[in-house]
């Protein structure tokens, strides 16, 4: 989730020219259109338009992957019209980014696990739990930091006792202190220590790294697969879900991130976890909807990948405001990812959390705001 900056960074945005593999032009894009010196801003799609070396688009595929099947490999849930998970996601762990390692009940949180069995008891089986890789490890490679294991460990184990899924979110957009992630291997490292922790709880989904962005796409694609084999490398054999570059979006997958059909799991428990929201830039920053079709019409793109190349995904945020249009979009995106849920395997809400107040997705019990006009809606697709 792309959390909302305050209007003078956007002023300094718009009035600097973008860098390399940044944003610089899409419908409703109001920042800078040129790039520096070496980059041009390429077209991905009507939405999007990025900074790319030279003048030509991106390369996305980065080696001859084998013929895909014409059926999903491993599919744990082959076209039933039911979804394997439903559910939210945990907000809190990852707040005040800003001050990190920041300290708990101040700069963040961990989730209520009262709230956590309110949403269990209406029916949820998956909690996406964030947290900030930064208050885990001081580098990438440093032993854990006990009392941040301790209290978000407990929080998943919460999750895992009561027979639901919970999927460990480090929420920090391919980053690590706000600098991009280029050691692979080191990123492996910190996925071998961190997996090891969880390993044996067959009811813990793996998530690479949140919304990787404005990054080398190569590079996308060498740390998910870091993240997978330094998972592997533990024993565990668990899902794991794999995010893209540009926010991981649903609506612009095939054309920014192709090359991710190359990876490779022993396991064969790969799931491509996309982001969807309804706003003008897909951002979710808005209560606005574009069009009450615009849910179905932004995954149709990523069905079809998901299809061509015998994968399968699932949608790890989404959300809308509390209004009619974005209630028709989202109910029609869900009619149609469950209608294809031979390769869409679940949904995921954004977002629920303790510390949401009146924020206009919150999907928080009993009071937040998603969660009163969405929440009829959404357990109808348990």
């Amino acid at each position: 989730m792309r959390y909302l900056i305050s209007i003078s960074s956007l002023t300094g945005l718009a009035l600097a020219q973008s860098g390399a593999w940044q944003q610089c032009g899409g419908q409703n894009w109001s920042g800078s259109t040129t790039c520096i010196s070496g980059y041009t801003c390429t077209t991905i799609n009507p939405y999007y338009s990025q900074c790319v070396p030279g003048s030509n688009p991106p390369s996305t595929t980065l080696s001859t992957a084998t013929q895909p099947s014409s059926s999903p490999t491993n599919n744990p849930n082959p076209g039933t019209g039911k979804f394997l998970w439903v559910g939210t996601n945990e907000a809190g762990g990852e707040f005040g980014e800003g001050n990190l390692p920041g300290t708990l009940g101040k700069d963040y949180i961990f989730p209520d696990t009262a709230a956590i069995d309110t949403l269990i008891g209406q029916g949820y089986n998956t909690f996406r739990v964030q947290l900030k890789m930064e208050r885990l490890t001081s580098t990438l490679t440093a032993s854990h930091n006990q009392a941040y294991l301790d209290g978000y460990s407990k929080v998943v184990n919460h999750i895992t006792q009561k027979g639901a899924y919970a999927v460990l979110d480090p929420h920090n957009y391919g980053r690590f202190f706000g600098n991009v992630i280029t050691d692979t291997s080191a990123f492996q490292t910190w996925w071998k220590n961190f997996a090891t922790v969880f390993k044996n709880n067959d009811h813990v989904i793996f998530d690479t790294n949140n919304e990787y962005h404005s990054m080398d796409q190569a590079l996308v694609l060498k740390l998910n697969q870091a993240a997978i084999d330094g998972i592997r490398s533990t024993g565990a054999k668990q899902y794991i879900f794999v995010e893209g570059n540009q926010w991981s979006g649903a609506w612009s997958w095939p054309d920014v991130n192709d090359n991710m059909k190359a990876l490779t799991d022993p396991e064969d428990k790969i799931v491509y976890q996309m982001h969807q929201y309804l706003d003008s830039d897909s951002s979710g920053t808005s209560e606005a909807c574009v069009s009450s079709t615009i849910g179905a019409e932004r995954v149709k793109a990523a069905t079809a990948w998901l299809k061509q190349n015998g994968k399968v995904g699932i949608i790890g945020e989404f959300g809308g405001g509390a209004n009619s249009q974005c209630k028709a979009a989202v109910q029609g995106m869900l009619d149609y990812l469950q209608d294809n849920s031979d390769v869409w395997k679940g949904v995921l809400w954004w977002a629920a959390g303790p510390w949401w107040g009146n924020y206009m997705y919150s999907f928080e019990p009993p009071s937040g705001t998603g969660y009163q006009y969405y929440n009829s809606l959404l357990k109808s697709y348990v």
